[in-house]
This record gives C-alpha cells, sequence and structure tokens, in this order.
C-alpha cells in the first residue's frame, strides 16, 4: 500500500486533535485581566500541547515522504503514536492542575 490513505488519515486525526484541544479552552468570566490570570495554565497547555503535536505533524510528514510502503505493522505503529499524541493535553491539563506551585509560579510570572 501507498503513503496517501495513512498520511490522509492521519492528518485527518491530529485536524481532530486539535480542534478538540481548542473546545476545551473556556472563555474566561469577566472583562479585567484576573479573569485571563485564571485561565493561564489551560492556555500554556494548550500552546504548548499545540506546538508538541504540530512537530510530530510535521516529522510524520516528512518520514511518509521517504516511505515507499505501508506495511500493517506500520499501521498499527501510527495508530500507537496517534493514540498518544490524543492524550498529551489531557495528560497536561491534568499535570498543570496537580502542580500548584507551577501554577503559581505562571500566574506571577503573566502578572510581570
Amino acid at each position: 500500500m501507498g503513503t496517501g490513505r495513512l498520511e490522509a488519515f492521519s492528518d485527518g486525526v491530529i485536524a481532530v486533535i486539535i480542534t478538540i484541544m481548542v473546545l476545551e479552552m473556556k472563555v474566561p468570566h469577566g472583562e479585567s485581566y484576573e479573569s485571563l490570570i485564571q485561565i493561564a495554565p489551560v492556555f500554556l497547555s494548550y500552546i504548548l500541547s499545540f506546538v508538541y503535536v504540530g512537530i510530530y505533524w510535521n516529522n510524520h510528514h516528512h518520514l511518509l515522504h521517504v516511505t515507499e510502503r505501508v506495511t500493517g505493522s506500520v499501521l498499527w505503529a501510527n495508530l500507537h503514536l496517534l493514540f498518544w499524541l490524543s492524550l498529551f493535553f489531557s495528560w497536561l491539563q491534568w499535570h498543570t492542575g496537580c502542580c500548584s506551585k507551577l501554577s503559581l509560579l505562571l500566574r506571577v510570572l503573566i502578572q510581570f
């Protein structure tokens, strides 16, 4: 099998991952900068996740351009990669929420 179908499927899954990531962000309640500071950890998680997924998408794109054919093992390996990519944003949000010292540090840094 050629790489076209695998590349199209992966691009679609990555597009859905990015869409779900941005839908997880909530609009702040209020019109002050303090309301923006409250969502700063989620926004930072989104930025880091977007960059992380973008790096994997770019590497995946270049990898498939040098690939001549796709086997069943490659398909399963690709699904494995996409599965872990889909969980990264949730893990990063959980980790940021658990680390209250990190959240406090981010709020202080954003204020200055």
